[in-house]
């Protein structure tokens, strides 16, 4: 009896060869790996095929657009923030109020007033009303301080109690939406 199935496949020809499911590469010169291009480069320099836009079709950049929803606001990092920003807004109180009083002070505005004042009410003497101790810088900037800490205790409790009501609100009526959009 003869085989007639042709050459044997042994071992040694699977551990060389491709492995079975693969196709065979063509033996020649190594070739450099080139990926294939999304767009026309090489292909559109070498002669190739050329992709080109259907007549009418929008050839401008699309801006993507998402919509979300703010369901929630932390309380906790409303109140950080809202901290931070009180006291930044404190700091440019006082700064504000020292500036405004030493350029009111250099045109000679409070000796003006406070001289209309003593002739108004006939005080020329040392017991009538001195607008220029009373309204010293040291005792502006301490009125101007009281008022900025007010402020931020006032301004961080009120953004907090806000966050806490438009959470209760955001439960009901689902959120304020947004629409946002990237520019390509």
């Amino acid at each position: 009896m003869t085989d007639t199935r042709g050459p044997k496949a042994s071992y040694e020809t699977y551990g060389n060869g491709p492995l079975p499911g693969e196709r065979e590469q063509p033996q020649g010169p190594a070739q450099p790996y080139h990926p294939p291009q999304a767009y026309g480069g090489q292909a559109a320099a070498q002669g190739g095929a050329v992709r080109r836009p259907r007549t009418g079709a929008r050839t401008t950049p699309r801006t993507r657009k998402a919509r979300l929803r703010v369901a929630k606001a932390d309380p906790w990092s409303v109140m950080k923030v809202s901290f931070l920003l009180s006291i930044a807004l404190g700091i440019c109180t006082v700064v504000a109020a020292a500036v405004l009083w030493m350029v009111m002070d250099a045109m000679g505005v409070f000796s003006t007033v406070g001289g209309t004042i003593s002739e108004a009410t006939g005080s020329n003497e040392s017991n009538g009303f001195d607008l220029q101790s009373f309204l010293s810088l040291p005792r502006v900037l301490i009125f101007t301080s009281v008022i900025a800490v007010i402020d931020v205790v006032l301004a961080t409790a009120l953004a907090t109690l806000g966050a806490f009501i438009y959470n209760l609100s955001a439960g009901f009526v689902g959120g304020v939406e947004l629409t946002l959009a990237e520019d390509e």
